[in-house]
């Protein structure tokens, strides 16, 4: 069918359509796709490419395309994922998508146009054209099952991809590795530091691991890293037994990695704090201070600000546990928190994270014989527990799942139910707590798995997301990745519309809010939604500009008040720094000046000493001293006695003899 174009500053619907049509070289042939594709991101090009065949053909009729020719599919996915949209609605939202793309388009196009009048020819053919896109194959896996024999399985929802190409958004990717990967584990832990991923430890048929291994994440290749322990002063080249663990956390800090707890073969009783050293390529155990958490492995561990935020676990004698501790990084000290409130349920193998730096959000998790679907939020000022009403599609209840947050969103992929692995790679918007789907897989593939972990890094100036091994029947050591799209609600729709039919991605940002839509959908009773801005009204073209500036000028306002605020209190903990400053340069100062008289009061009381010393040495003297005095005393006495005797003897011998010899006695 041929439509006319008027090329004047007043089109409306449905010529302003035909106009940007024909801007964007869109006539429905093989060239004209590739054409697009070229002037617009594949996410983009995708978006205009799906409209403009409900605009001009309607719903989605047509078969699904194979599983493999992932590009069809994905055409198709989207086509199929916008139901029963009104032709007109897909006009418009094609403008719109058009001018956010490309916002001078309309100038240019009327500029280019000598007639006043052009004919656009739209091609009314349902036969899907070829569309360029980074995905290529998709991927035929051989897997060892428990019995030793191969099984082939092949993944219809992870797209294989070449080692220097992340490009399919809301999509799980599988990149080419090289290397020697790890072995396939989980419970292991992994972390991001400088585009590199680090994984350690893990559980492996029962075996706790303690191998490291990096992951470069800019060509994809595996290696393993050549340990040694230091403890104390000595070095060994050899794994110590206490690096064997699983179900602990791995978190970067300051160009190391600190592995917190876990469940080992000779649990301690407190809860062991590891650090790797990247440049030494040695572990140690970090020295802490206060009272550390008992033993435990499967808790959480989050880095808020400079502290580890730890929630729950499980500790050697399989109790659960729902205790909550902070380690100080500065100080190496631990604090036991007793939070107000009702905490969230004695459990493990939960996942945490932290929005605005004072938000702690808790979310599933199990206990021994349930698994958990509850969200819980702790206010890190107030110290004060909250249970809230969870918006959107809400999660299954799962355990083992791994988080990560790019923003105000905090994905959740995995996990299971004690029945079946979790398919849907799911986002909660932490501001508003509302969930949407990202994605699904399919039950079977490692995506699904309990014990996987997930980073978040980037790729060509973009976030992705990383995950890697898992349990679900069989260990995993594979590598997904995934790339978040934030342009639009729309667009993260459409990516995920066709693996989750009755839900919708809402990754709300700053480019979405200037836009407001709502699709209906009839299809077997059930009514989809693809939500913008959380309006839920049509689309209204007149008006639109001023609305825009409108919705800019308050979001503008907002945001200075915002810096504003955030200028005073900045100033205001520079004031309390300065003061802490000069109370400590006083303390300093005072704490001198005591260590000076402790010197003096030192030196003094060995002076002391030594007087003492020399007194006692005086002291004994004088008591020997005496001691003779006495001795001499008693011998003189003695002498004297014995004189007196002789001289009474002489006497009276005198008298006798001289009486004999005729002499007589003196006279008295």
């Amino acid at each position: 069918m041929a439509h006319m174009v008027r090329a004047s500053s007043g089109l409306s619907y449905p010529e302003r359509f035909y106009a940007a049509a024909s801007y964007v070289g869109l006539d429905g042939s093989q060239s004209s796709v590739k054409q697009l594709s070229s002037k617009f991101s594949n996410d983009t090009s995708l978006l205009l490419y799906t409209l403009h065949q409900q605009a001009t053909l309607g719903p989605c009729s047509i078969p699904k395309p194979s599983a493999w020719n992932p590009v069809e599919q994905s055409k198709w996915k989207s086509w199929q994922g916008l139901g029963t949209m009104p032709s007109i609605e897909a006009m418009r939202l094609f403008v719109k998508i058009l001018e956010e793309a490309d916002p001078g388009w309309y100038p240019r196009t009327s500029n280019s146009v000598l007639d006043p009048a052009v004919h656009v020819q739209i091609n009314s053919t349902k036969a899907e054209p070829s569309f360029e896109s980074g995905a290529s194959f998709g991927e035929t896996k051989t897997i060892t099952s428990e019995d030793g024999r191969l099984t082939e399985t092949q993944d219809k929802d992870v797209v294989l991809e070449d080692p220097d190409t992340v490009s399919v958004y809301n999509q799980w990717t599988a990149p080419r590795t090289s290397g020697q990967p790890p072995k396939a584990r989980y419970q292991h832990g992994a972390a991001v530091i400088q585009d590199k991923m680090y994984m350690y430890g893990g559980n492996h048929n029962g075996r706790y691991l303690g191998d490291l291994h990096v992951l470069d994440l800019k060509n994809w290749t595996w290696s393993r890293v050549e340990t040694k322990v230091v403890t104390g002063s000595q070095e060994t080249s050899s794994p110590a037994k206490l690096t064997h663990c699983a179900g602990h956390s791995l978190i970067p800090w300051d160009n190391q990695l600190l592995s917190i707890g876990g469940h080992t073969k000779d649990p301690s009783e407190s809860m062991p704090v590891m650090v790797f050293d990247l440049h030494c390529c040695s572990w140690s155990i970090l020295k802490t201070y206060g009272k550390p958490p008992i033993s435990r492995g499967g808790q959480s561990v989050t880095l808020v600000g400079k502290s580890l935020v730890i929630f729950g676990g499980q500790d050697a004698k399989r109790s659960l546990l729902n205790d909550l501790h902070i380690l100080d990084l500065d100080t190496m000290t631990w604090e036991e928190i007793d939070a107000v409130g009702s905490p969230p349920t004695p459990r493990s193998d939960h996942a945490a994270a932290v929005h605005a730096e004072r938000y702690l959000l808790i979310f599933g998790g199990g206990s021994h014989a349930t698994c958990f679907d509850d969200l819980h939020v702790l206010d890190l000022q107030t110290m004060e527990w909250s249970r809230h009403t969870q918006q959107g599609d809400a999660p299954t209840p799962r355990a083992g799942h791994a988080g990560v947050t790019i923003g105000e969103n905090w994905y959740i992929v995995g996990g299971g139910d004690n029945k079946s692995g979790a398919s849907k790679t799911v986002v909660l918007n932490m501001s508003t707590l509302a969930w949407s789907v990202v994605t699904s897989v399919q039950e079977h593939v490692p995506l699904a798995s309990e014990g996987l972990s997930l980073v978040v890094s980037s790729y060509n100036g973009e976030d992705i997301v990383v995950a890697f091994g898992g349990y679900n029947g069989h260990y995993n050591n594979e590598v997904n990745v995934l790339k978040p799209s934030h342009k639009s609600s729309l667009k993260s729709k459409i990516m995920g519309a066709s693996a989750v039919p009755d839900s919708f991605s809402a990754v709300n940002n700053a480019t979405t809010r200037d836009i407001e839509s709502e699709i209906k959908v009839s299809q077997e009773g059930k009514v989809r939604e693809i939500v913008m801005d959380n309006v839920n009204s049509r689309l209204k073209v007149e008006g639109k500009a001023d609305r825009i500036i409108t919705t800019l000028k308050s979001e503008k306002e907002e945001v200075e008040a915002s810096l504003n605020k955030e200028k005073i209190q900045t100033l205001q903990l520079k004031e309390e720094l300065a003061e802490i400053d000069t109370r400590n340069t006083e303390l300093y100062k005072e704490l001198q000046s005591v260590r000076n008289q402790l010197a003096a009061e030192q030196s003094r009381c060995f002076k002391l000493e030594v007087e003492v010393a020399e007194l006692r040495q005086k002291l004994q003297t004088m008591e020997t001293l005496q001691k003779e005095l006495e001795l001499l005393q008693r011998q003189r006495a003695v002498a004297s006695e014995q004189a007196a005797t002789m001289n009474a003897k002489r006497q009276s011998s005198g008298g006798v003899w001289g009486w004999l010899a005729g002499t007589p006695p003196p006279k008295t």
